[in-house]
C-alpha cells in the first residue's frame, strides 16, 4: 500500500467520483461490535428463557380440542334452519344440506339458543398463588343459578370458598362494583344509582345471594367432581359476548372422501367444557331439526288433506256423469275401441294432473312467501322437488323478515340500518321468486309437451261418431281427477309416514369423548423461541442503527479502499500519561510503530539526501497530530539526524508542555519580528531534537503562517536541520495546512480510530487525487488492539514481543484463534 514517489495512480471517472465515499454499512464492524457485545445477547438468552419459563409455567393456559363427526342425510332441507346465509349455499350442488347446516353450527341464533339454554354465561374458574385455570360445570361442586329478572355485573369476579357443611363464602372484589348493569331478558344495560360494596358472607346451598348488582344463588351439582377446589371463580358475561366466544372456538370440516359426513371441533382451556359443548350442541340441534320437520310435514299433511277434500268431491261428480252416460246411452261397450291409443292418452293425462297438481303446491308456497306466513309453510316434496338452496333462502328470509320488525321499534323507516336490510330482504325474495320460476318454467313446458303429444294421439278418435266422443271424454276427465287424487293421496301417506317415524336428519357417528387429549396449545416451543428470539433481537438492532448511524472511521480496509491514499503506519493506542511515548518507551510496540513510519516516509519524500519538511496534519483537533509529531520528531532526532519541531498551531499551542519549554516566546513572536530565531529554538533531551513552540496565540494567525518570513523560515532551516517536523493546524477547521503543503516534501493526515468522522477526508481526498497535494501518506492512530482484529503496516509485530508490552495478555478471542491455529498446524 505504500507506493514509490514516482508512482502514479491511474484512474477514470467512474472512480473519481468514489474517492471519498464509504460504505453505509460496515459489515466488518458490524460483526466485531457483536461480538464485543456477546454478554448482552447471553444476557437477553437468559433473560429470555426465564420469562418463557415462567409464562409457560405460571401464565400460559392450555388450549384443548375436542372433535364430533355427524353425518347428514340428503334432501331434508328445513325450512326453519336458523339465519343460512345464501353465500353459503350458492353453487353448492354436492352437499347443499350439509353447507347449510355448517352454517347452522356456526349461527348465531343457533349458540344463542344453546347459551341462553344452557347458560353458558356462566363462567368458572379456579386460581392457585399465581396460575388461574378454567372449569367446566362438572369440575365444581355447586352451580349458580341467575336471577334474570334481576339486573346483574357482568364481568366482577365472584369468589365462592368451602366452608363446610354445604357452605360458601361469596368474597367479592373490593372495588369495582358499578351502576351500569346487565338485563339478561332484554340483553342490554341499565344504569341504577350508585351504592355501597356489597359485603362478603357465607350462604348455604339453596339460598340467595341478594346485593345491588347481583342476585344468585348455590345449587349443588349432580355430578361429583373429581377434584377439591379451594376456590371457585364465578364470572358473568353477556350474552352477546359468550355467543361470540363460542363462535370463535368452533370449526366445521367436511370428510374429504363422504362430503355428506361432517367433523365438528370445538376449543377451549377446559377439555371437559369442550366435549360437553359439543355433544350438547348437537343433541340440541337434532331436536330443533326434529322439531322443524315436523312442522313442515303436519303443514304438508294439512295442505294434502284439504286438496284431496276438495279432488275427492269433483271426482264423485265425474263418476256420476260417466255412469249417467253408460246407463243412459248404452255408451259403456263401444264397438272398435282403439284401446292402444284411449290407454295412452290416458298415461299423459295422469302425468298432466300429477305436474298440476305440483304446480298448486308451488302455488301455495309462493303465497306463503308473500304472506309471510311461514309458520303454514309446507313441503318443497308436494311440489315434487327437494332444493337446498331454496330452502335456505327461505329460512334466510324468515330471519330477515324478524329482524326488520325487531329494527322497526329501534330505528326509522328511512334510516340506513332500515334501507340496508330492506334491500337484503329484496335480494333473498329474488333469489326465491328464481328459483320458483324455474320450477313453473320446468312443469309448464312438461305440460306443453304433454298437451302436443295428446292433440297427436287425439287425431286418431276422430273418427269416433259425437256421442262415443262424449264418453270418451268424460272418461279421460275421470281418469285425469283420478290419477290427481291418486298422487295427492301418495304424497300424502309419504308425509304420515315420515310425520309417524320422525326422526332427526343428524346421525352422530362419533360423539366427542375425553379421552385425556394434550393440549394443542400454546407452542410452547414456539413461544420460547419467540420470546428469546425478540429479547436477542433487541441488542442486535441496537447495534445495526448504531453501525448504520456511526459516521466514524473504524475500519483500516475500508479507510484506504475509499480514499486511495498510501498508509504509513498504524498507532496503537497510547495509555502513558504524556506523549512522549518513543523517549519514555522506547522499547514498545508503539515506539515501534513509529519507526515503521519513519521507515515508510522515504517512499513519499525520496532519499536524495536533501533536508526533508514534513507536515502532519488531521481534520479537527484531538486527532493526534502533535501526539504523531512528536514521536516523530522523537524517532527521527534518536536515529542520529538533525531534526527539528514546528509548532506552527498558533491557535492551540501544545508541544511546549510535554517538553517542559516556556512557551513566552515562539514561532508567532519570530514571525512578528519581535525575537530572533535563536531564540525560539529550543534544546530537548534528545541531542539532535529541538523544538520551536507556537508561543503566545496571535490575533492574525493565517496571515502569519502565510507569509513570506514564515517562507524564509522554513527554508532557512532546511540549511540547518536534516528534518523540519511541522504540527500545523486542522485542515477541516482551517486551510493554513494546505498552503504549508506547497513547501513540504511529505505530507502526513492523520486520523483516528473511531474518532474522525468518514466525511471529512472528502476534501483532503479529492485534493490527494486531483494533484493539488502530493506526497500525502495516513497514520492510523488509536488503534485498539482488543478489537480482536489487526492490519499490519508497522504494527503487525504483536503485543508481548517488547519489552514494555510482555504483561500485555491478548483478548479471548485471538487466544482461542492461536490456539485453533497451532492444532492445525501441528505435524
Amino acid at each position: 500500500m505504500i507506493p514509490d514517489k514516482e508512482t502514479k495512480i491511474e484512474k477514470d471517472a467512474s472512480q473519481e467520483g468514489k474517492y471519498g465515499s464509504f460504505a453505509m454499512f460496515d459489515i466488518t464492524h458490524f460483526f466485531n461490535r457483536t461480538l464485543k457485545n456477546w454478554y448482552w445477547f447471553v444476557m437477553m438468552f437468559i433473560i429470555g428463557y426465564i420469562i418463557s419459563w415462567v409464562y409457560t409455567k405460571y401464565y400460559a393456559q392450555n388450549v384443548y380440542a375436542s372433535n364430533l363427526s355427524l353425518s347428514v342425510s340428503n334432501n331434508t332441507a328445513s325450512y326453519f334452519t336458523p339465519n343460512q346465509s345464501i353465500n353459503f349455499i350458492w353453487g353448492q350442488g354436492g352437499n347443499q344440506d350439509g353447507i347449510y347446516l355448517k352454517k347452522m353450527l356456526l349461527s348465531r341464533s343457533h349458540n344463542e339458543f344453546l347459551v341462553k339454554e344452557l347458560e353458558l354465561f356462566v363462567n368458572y374458574s379456579t386460581k392457585g398463588v399465581i396460575k388461574s385455570t378454567y372449569l367446566d360445570k362438572d369440575d365444581v361442586p355447586v352451580l349458580i343459578e341467575v336471577d334474570k329478572k334481576h339486573l346483574q355485573q357482568v364481568e366482577y369476579p365472584i369468589t365462592l370458598i368451602p366452608k363446610g357443611k354445604n357452605q360458601f363464602e361469596v368474597v367479592l372484589p373490593d372495588d369495582g362494583h358499578s351502576a351500569n348493569l346487565y338485563n339478561y331478558e332484554t340483553e342490554g344495560f341499565t344504569t341504577i344509582k350508585p351504592y355501597d360494596r356489597p359485603e362478603n358472607r357465607i350462604i348455604e346451598i339453596g339460598e340467595w345471594f341478594t346485593a345491588p348488582n347481583l342476585r344468585f344463588r348455590l345449587l349443588k351439582n349432580p355430578v361429583t367432581p373429581k377434584i377439591d377446589l379451594q376456590n371457585i371463580i364465578v364470572n358473568l358475561s353477556t350474552v352477546n359476548k359468550a355467543v361470540n366466544d363460542i363462535i370463535s372456538t368452533i370449526s366445521v370440516d367436511f370428510d374429504k372422501e363422504i362430503n355428506t359426513i361432517m367433523i365438528i371441533t370445538k376449543k377451549g382451556y377446559n377439555l371437559n367444557g369442550t366435549v360437553n359443548f359439543l355433544n350438547k350442541s348437537v343433541s340440541q340441534l337434532q331436536k330443533k331439526r326434529q322439531a322443524d320437520k315436523l312442522i313442515v310435514d303436519k303443514n304438508t299433511n294439512a295442505y294434502l288433506q284439504e286438496n284431496l277434500d276438495k279432488i275427492r268431491k269433483k271426482l264423485d261428480s265425474s263418476a256420476y256423469v260417466l255412469n249417467y252416460m253408460k246407463s243412459t246411452e248404452k255408451l259403456y261397450d263401444i264397438k272398435d275401441r282403439d284401446e292402444k291409443s284411449l290407454n295412452k292418452i290416458k298415461e299423459l293425462e295422469s302425468k298432466k294432473a300429477d305436474i298440476e297438481s305440483k304446480i298448486s303446491s308451488l302455488d301455495q308456497i309462493r303465497r306463503t312467501l308473500v304472506s309471510q306466513n311461514f309458520d303454514k309453510m309446507i313441503s318443497t316434496s308436494a311440489a315434487g322437488f327437494q332444493d337446498g338452496f331454496f330452502s335456505a333462502t327461505v329460512s334466510e328470509l324468515k330471519d330477515l323478515y324478524l329482524k326488520r320488525r325487531e329494527m322497526a321499534l329501534i330505528y326509522k323507516p328511512n334510516s340506513e340500518p332500515m334501507v340496508e336490510i330492506s334491500k337484503l330482504i329484496r335480494d333473498a325474495q329474488t333469489n326465491s321468486n328464481e328459483v320458483l320460476k324455474n320450477y313453473y318454467r320446468n312443469y309448464l313446458e312438461e305440460i306443453g309437451k304433454i298437451n302436443r303429444q295428446v292433440m297427436e294421439t287425439n287425431s286418431d278418435l276422430d273418427a269416433y261418431p259425437e256421442k262415443e266422443r262424449k264418453y270418451l271424454d268424460a272418461e279421460r276427465g275421470y281418469n285425469m281427477i283420478e290419477a290427481t287424487y291418486n298422487s295427492l293421496l301418495s304424497r300424502q301417506n309419504e308425509t304420515q309416514l315420515k310425520i309417524a317415524g320422525n326422526q332427526s336428519d343428524i346421525t352422530v357417528i362419533d360423539p366427542a369423548k375425553n379421552l385425556g387429549q394434550s393440549p394443542i396449545g400454546p407452542n410452547i416451543k414456539a413461544v420460547k423461541a419467540g420470546i428469546i428470539g425478540a429479547l436477542l433481537i433487541l441488542p442486535l438492532l441496537f447495534i445495526v442503527a448504531g453501525v448504520a448511524l456511526d459516521t466514524k472511521i473504524r475500519n483500516i480496509k475500508e479507510l484506504l479502499s475509499a480514499t486511495r491514499i498510501p498508509l504509513l503506519g498504524v498507532i496503537g493506542n497510547n495509555d502513558n500519561e504524556t506523549m512522549l511515548t518513543v523517549l519514555e518507551q522506547p522499547k514498545s510496540s508503539v515506539s515501534e510503530s513509529f519507526r515503521g513510519i519513519r521507515a515508510n516516509m522515504r517512499f513519499l519524500s525520496g532519499s536524495d539526501g536533501g533536508s526533508k519538511v514534513i507536515l502532519v496534519t488531521s481534520s479537527i483537533g484531538g486527532e493526534g497530530k502533535t501526539y504523531i509529531s512528536i514521536n516523530l520528531a522523537s524517532v527521527l532526532g534518536l536515529s542520529d539526524k538533525k531534526t527539528i519541531l514546528l509548532g506552527m498551531d498558533l491557535r492551540k499551542p501544545k508541544i511546549f508542555g510535554d517538553f517542559r519549554i516556556d512557551n513566552k516566546y515562539g514561532i508567532s513572536n519570530y514571525l512578528t519580528g519581535e525575537v530572533e530565531m535563536s531564540q525560539i529554538i529550543n534544546k530537548t533531551k534528545i541531542p539532535n531534537l529541538d523544538v520551536a513552540t507556537s508561543g503566545p496565540i496571535p490575533p492574525n494567525p493565517s496571515e502569519l503562517l502565510m507569509s513570506e518570513k514564515n517562507i524564509r523560515f522554513i527554508q532557512d532551516l532546511k540549511k540547518m536541520y536534516d528534518f523540519i517536523i511541522i504540527d500545523s493546524p486542522p485542515v477541516g477547521l482551517v486551510a493554513d495546512s494546505y498552503e504549508l503543503m506547497k513547501y513540504s516534501d511529505t505530507n502526513i493526515y492523520v486520523v483516528r480510530h473511531e474518532y474522525t468522522e468518514k466525511y471529512m477526508l472528502k476534501i483532503i481526498t479529492e485534493k490527494y487525487h486531483n494533484g493539488e497535494t502530493g506526497n500525502l501518506g495516513l497514520v492510523y492512530n488509536d488503534y485498539n488492539t482488543k478489537q480482536g482484529y489487526g492490519y499490519g503496516y508497522g504494527y503487525s509485530y504483536g503485543y508481548g514481543y517488547f519489552d514494555e508490552d510482555k504483561n500485555y495478555k491478548a483478548p479471548l478471542l485471538i487466544r482461542i484463534r492461536n490456539k485453533v491455529r497451532e492444532l492445525f498446524n501441528k505435524k
